[in-house]
């Protein structure tokens, strides 16, 4: 079975000063559409790679992207150890790394942040669901991976959030989405169906 919790290479380019932002993800958008047409690792079956015309996405809005955000202790009443469930019926280790909170829709937002499988402490898996999860996203989250900046802080880019391979191939295996991670509003940012 293969394993989603892609390491696609997130460095969308933003920090560049020659391109502007927008440009910077529709660059990174373009790229991961030719590696998902082309690479031997795409998710896409090989049969299906040929008609892929590329992966839907809502326009870039810099109202999705957040920095300088603090990963605070996980305070919530879970374990912060437990067994994350996968779409194949699995179950993969994870620890509950901390917390996040950001300003969106009027209200403070809160996402808990996971490590999986005993990984780099470092590199944070960010799972969620919103309200347009089931209609317009995939019914079990979108996912982002974050990478601490050098300052320690952390970057929340929803206009970088994708799917797990499991939308293209269901021979992959993908953790599901804790409850806790659920927003209760639309995050029109990022892969869509």
């Amino acid at each position: 079975m293969a394993d989603d919790h892609q390491d696609h290479d997130h460095d969308h380019g933003h920090h560049e000063h020659s391109m502007s932002y927008e440009d910077a993800v529709a660059r990174f958008r373009a790229d991961k559409d030719a590696y998902f047409k082309t690479a031997n690792g795409s998710p896409i079956p090989v049969a299906k790679r040929e008609a892929f015309e590329g992966l839907p996405y809502f326009a870039v809005d810099a109202m999705y992207a957040f920095d300088d955000l603090t990963l605070e202790p996980y305070a919530g009443s879970e374990p912060s150890s437990f067994q994350i469930p996968t779409t194949d019926g699995q179950l993969r280790p994870a620890h509950r790394a901390g917390t996040f909170t950001f300003d969106l829709g009027g209200a403070p937002q809160h996402l808990t942040a996971y490590v999986l499988n005993e990984g780099d402490p470092s590199q944070l898996f960010l799972p969620f669901l919103d309200a347009t999860t089931g209609t317009e996203t995939y019914g079990a989250g979108r996912y982002l991976d974050l990478e601490p900046e050098l300052d320690g802080t952390y970057e929340i880019d929803f206009n970088m959030a994708y799917h797990p391979s499991c939308v293209y191939d269901s021979n992959f295996s993908c953790p599901l989405t804790p409850a806790e991670n659920r927003l209760p509003i639309r995050i029109e940012a990022g892969e869509r169906l």
